[in-house]
This record gives C-alpha cells, structure tokens and sequence, in this order.
C-alpha cells in the first residue's frame, strides 16, 4: 500500500507547507519525504510541485489532487474500521464552521465522540463561501455557515438551524443615542465585503440608508467588536447567538432602524449523498439545540 503511505505525506506536505516540516509528522526524514514525492510523481505521471531552491509548493496539478487525495484517504480510513451497521454512529466525517460558529460546534463534537468513541469527526474553520465549495467538491460532507444568495446544485441540501439580527455595536459612551447618528459621527470599522455576511451588512445599510465614514475592513467579527471596546469606531455586525454583548458595560447594541431587523441566516449545507448523512443530522440537531432555535 504505498501509494496511500505516499498520498498521505503529501497531503502533511500540503498542510504543513514545506518537505522539512511534514517529516515529522509522517515520522520520515525530509529526505525520504523528498523521495516518497517523487515517487508519487512519477506514478501519477506529471509533476504536483513547483521547486525552486529549498521551497516546494504545490503546483496546479498538486492543487488539483489535494482533495482527491483527502478523500481517497478517508475513504481508506473508513474501510479499516471494524465493520458496523449502516447506522451507526461511527466512520470519519468532515464537517466545516465558520469562525462564529467553531466554539459551539466544538463542544457538540466533542460531547458526540465522547458518547461514541468509533466516531471519527474532522473540523474545519474557513469562511462560508469557501466552505460551500469544499462541501460541493466532497473535501466536506457538511458544513454550518452563512446563507447565501445563489440557487443549491441539485447534489446539495441546506438546512436553517437559526438567525441573527444585524446590529450597531457602539462604545458604551458614544453619545449617538441611535444607530443612525453613530454611525454618522464615526469611523465605520466594516466586515468584509467579500464574504456572505458582509454583503448582507452592505444591503442592511442601503436598506436603511445609513451613511457611514469608511474606517478599515475585517473578516473577524469578534476582532471588529474589540475595536469597539477600545472606541476606535462603530460597526454593523450579527447579534452572534451566544454573544454577551447587551451586557458587556463597554459596548452599547443598537437596531439598525425601526421595524423587522436584517436577519443572517445560518444553517448546514450537506451533501445528499455521503455515508454518512445520520451522523452530520445529529450534528445539526445538537447545534441547534445549543444554539437555542
């Protein structure tokens, strides 16, 4: 079984970014990794890296098999474990969560492989469009994240599993006594526009016409909120569902504007056909349980 021995090192060598520094965790030399990559090369005929000097990265071709490769391994994984019912709360699984969302799936994780120790769960944090694409590919069998606005390939499911209001985080003595006028009299320190939530943040203030004073931009919602601590600024962000900050003497949580608020929707996208499908279920009923829905 050499060829699964050469997949995973070079899966570590993608992860860990250099020969030298997988070696260790695939308990090899960096010179046997070296040769173990060229083997590999050689059988897939065409080269995975691009060398130059002490540096080896993937190549297009290496990006390619990289999560071929991934699946190919858990695949393998799967097979060596003792045979069990279809149903049964064993085999690995790949599941992917948001930054917001990481702490409290940890935990249902955590208590799941407790309770059932032949279970196998992978997590992995990225941001939500990233993860839609890993669940699309097969990399991941689900992943909780944002909702986005694009019609589902017939190969996928999503599920809501709750909503978060759009808020304005203001310092506790910002003298704005609405989200309008702080926004108005400070810098706006905004999510970033690339990702789901930050485009729903940009429609939320064209919705309501609010003006803002561009400040700086961040894909860290919890990063954003200690900006607020210190009054560098004000920012639009979620109500996270586990978040404490209407009590949190620093910080003050205003409306957006009077009436229905922007609500961000988060839930799990699946893929319909993975093995799997009753262990990311009872994921998603134990995270929404935790998250309150």
């Amino acid at each position: 079984m050499s060829t699964i021995r050469f997949l995973r090192t070079f899966v570590a060598v993608a992860e860990h970014g250099s020969f030298a520094a997988a070696a260790g965790p695939v308990a090899l030399t960096q010179a046997a990794v070296s040769l173990q990559m060229r083997a590999l090369e050689a059988e897939l005929r065409r080269e995975l890296f691009d060398r130059g000097g002490r540096v080896a990265v993937l190549n297009a071709d290496g990006r390619e098999l990289l999560p071929q490769a991934r699946r190919l391994l858990a695949l393998y994984d799967e097979m060596r474990l003792p045979l069990a019912p279809p149903e049964a709360m064993a085999g690995a699984v790949a599941v992917g969560a948001v930054v917001s969302v990481m702490g409290g799936l940890s935990q249902v994780v955590a208590r799941m492989k407790q309770a059932y120790p032949a279970l196998d769960i992978r997590l992995v944090g990225a941001k939500s469009i990233e993860l839609a694409a890993l669940v699309e590919s097969g990399e991941l069998d689900a992943a909780v994240l944002v909702e986005g606005a694009g019609r589902l390939p017939g190969t996928l499911r999503w599920t809501p599993l709750y909503q978060e209001p759009l808020v304005a985080i203001v310092a506790r003595d910002h003298p704005g006594q609405s989200a309008r006028e702080a926004l108005a009299a400070s810098p706006f320190l905004r999510f970033d526009r690339g990702q789901r939530t930050g485009m729903l943040v940009e429609r939320a203030l064209r919705r309501a016409h609010l003006r803002v004073n561009e400040f700086l931009e961040l894909n860290a919602i919890e990063a954003l909120v200690e900006l607020v601590r210190q009054q560098v600024g004000v920012t639009v962000v979620p109500l996270l569902r586990r978040a404490r900050w209407p009590e949190d003497e620093a910080l003050r949580v205003l409306p957006l504007q009077a009436g229905a608020p922007v609500m961000r929707t988060v839930g799990m996208l699946e893929r319909r056909d993975h093995a799997r499908r009753h262990v990311t279920e009872a994921v998603r009923v134990a995270c929404a349980e935790l998250f309150g829905t």
